[in-house]
């Protein structure tokens, strides 16, 4: 009988490297059951996984074939809608008014901008890599630059994506809350990218499974699709990664400029709730409703994918760890573990509020341990005032407990 792993550990690294990274991109597709899923997402899949698309150093261009929506009377119809944009009105920042003067030492251990145990250090030694002290303070620097990096382009794609969905969206109040979602965004870009450069000095290129999402949304023509993916998905998780790395860090720029940028997420996805919630349960035949729950659920497993810190793997462990060992490391993590679980806590919630977690997925779900979110609170019912509260109290009981210790 043939035997796959005798044959691959056969190989040269570099090369059984390869040949994994081609094989974890195709399983998640393998697993799609709905075909015009595999549609929607496929040819996104290919540019991102197997051509890198996003890696070349050249703009993508992805084209966009969305209808803009006009409405010549401009109805004021959807009041829930229009609070939120007086509270996006009342919520604006100015990214220049963060204290950038503060001094920032990516490697210091008095001031860490990730806790230490964001990486598994004891699986690391024992698959054979000793790290000194030295080394792992700048492993742990690549770790909080690629989070960053990959935040950063994030929010790329959702400044493109708020445009799109600003043009498309069908109701009027959702269009000028969307204008001042652009504009956050514009923001969020801004304050990232100059902390990346300015304070890391370090930018990872983009992640083939976030780049994936982002031009599959780009790419989609469907407005409410734009919505799921951007404002359920993507945001519901940067929602998740962004206050996990608030209650964490000890770096104050960093601290500030996440409190502010949450406050605007918390609106989003708000916002993403409110437009889609009607739209799913009342205008969606059931075909159609059960192919965005599928296709929810397949991006769900690229989200999950996307944290597994592949380029940092490239940088400082290919050719001393396989990838099958890196994935060992990563998952066994408790600091990523922690994010996962804040991440998906805020998403999969959103899901069931729209009207996306039927009987029928939900085992898909808990087959892949997401069923541990199904009784979060949903974006509506939190603000971003409120999740920050809850943050800086779990926070305090953190250090308390170890303080007890």
């Amino acid at each position: 009988m043939f035997d796959v792993d005798r044959v691959m550990a056969l190989l040269p690294m570099r090369v059984r490297n390869q040949l994994e990274s081609y094989v974890d991109s195709a399983s998640t597709l393998l697993e799609v059951r709905d075909p015009r899923v595999l549609q929607a997402i496929g040819p996104s899949a290919v540019r991102g996984t197997i051509l890198k698309r996003g890696k070349q150093g050249v703009p993508t261009a992805m084209p966009a074939r969305h209808h803009a929506w006009f409405d010549w009377t401009y109805p004021a119809d959807q009041p829930a809608m229009a609070e939120l944009y007086s509270r996006a009105k009342r919520g604006q920042w100015n990214g220049d008014d963060l204290p950038w003067a503060t001094s920032v030492d990516p490697e210091s251990d008095d001031r860490p901008l990730l806790p230490d145990d964001m990486l598994a250090w004891d699986k690391v030694n024992d698959f054979g890599i000793r790290l000194s002290v030295a080394e792992r303070r700048v492993v742990r620097h690549s770790v909080a630059a690629w989070m960053l990096s990959q935040f950063l382009h994030g929010e790329q794609g959702a400044l493109f994506a708020a445009a799109q969905v600003t043009e498309a969206v069908q109701f009027f109040d959702g269009k000028l809350y969307g204008a001042t979602q652009v504009v956050d965004e514009g923001r969020h870009v801004e304050v990232f990218h100059r902390y990346l450069d300015t304070k890391l000095q370090k930018l990872y290129q983009v992640n083939d499974n976030l780049f994936v999402i982002i031009d599959a949304l780009m790419t989609d023509a469907r407005w409410d699709m734009k919505f799921l993916g951007m404002q359920i998905m993507v945001e519901g998780v940067a929602l998740g990664a962004f206050s996990l790395l608030y209650r964490e860090t000890r770096e104050p720029l960093l601290k500030e400029l996440l409190k502010n940028v949450i406050q605007d997420e918390a609106r989003h996805v708000h916002y993403g709730v409110l437009a889609l919630r009607e739209h799913v349960l009342t205008e969606l035949d059931e075909r159609d409703r059960r192919e965005r729950e599928d296709w929810a659920f397949e991006v769900a497993l690229l989200m999950r994918n996307r944290f597994l810190a592949y380029e940092v793997y490239e940088e400082h462990f290919e050719g001393r760890l396989t990838r099958a060992q890196w994935r060992e490391v990563v998952g066994s993590s408790p600091g990523m573990e922690r994010f996962r679980h804040l991440m998906f806590g805020r998403m999969v919630p959103n899901l069931r509020e729209i009207g996306l977690l039927s009987d029928r997925i939900r085992p898909h779900y808990a087959r892949v341990g997401l069923d541990k979110y199904f009784g979060g609170v949903a974006a509506d019912q939190l603000t971003g005032e409120q999740m920050l509260r809850e943050l800086d109290q779990g926070r305090t009981e953190i250090e308390r407990r170890a303080a007890a210790a």
